[in-house]
């Protein structure tokens, strides 16, 4: 059966998602929150991650784009790409987040600088991790069956 295949498609990827630090325990959680009556709710949840992260993101660039950096500011726009990182389990993202955060306070451009270069990677990382969860869960969906729950 194709939604069989496709399960154990997406639980194996889900499992080295999770090896490689990706995701955490925060993801199975937001999963736990899905049912039937919402059978796409971490997509939902995942595609306004990607697209508020994202426009963190530049928003941080244009931050730092500046001859004066504000660093409160900037600081401020780090603590939101590291709440929603954390609420979906974005772990590597928050990790690299904190450091920024940490930058931030110190009033480090170069040091915020290369957080900058850290975070813009690790989320595109996550973005293409997330959107092949997605893709296969959509898969699932269509072929009759259900997203299996992840557990670490």
């Amino acid at each position: 059966m194709e939604s069989d295949r496709l399960q154990k498609l997406y639980i194996d990827f889900a499992s080295v998602v999770f090896r490689e630090g990706f995701l955490d325990n925060q993801y199975t959680q937001l999963q736990q929150l899905q049912d039937e009556s919402e059978p796409k709710f971490v997509l939902q949840v995942g595609t306004l991650f990607l697209e508020d992260s994202g426009k963190l993101i530049n928003g941080l660039r244009s931050i730092l784009d500046q001859q004066d950096v504000d660093f409160e500011k900037l600081d401020a726009c780090v603590r939101k790409l590291m709440g929603s990182s954390a609420s979906i389990g974005a772990r590597r993202v928050k990790n690299v987040c904190m450091a920024f955060h940490n930058s931030c306070k110190k009033g480090s451009k170069e040091g915020c600088l290369k957080c900058l270069q850290q975070v813009a990677q690790e989320y595109l990382l996550v973005k293409r991790k997330l959107e092949t969860l997605f893709k296969l869960e959509t898969q699932i969906l269509a072929a009759g069956g259900s997203v299996p729950l992840l557990s670490q």
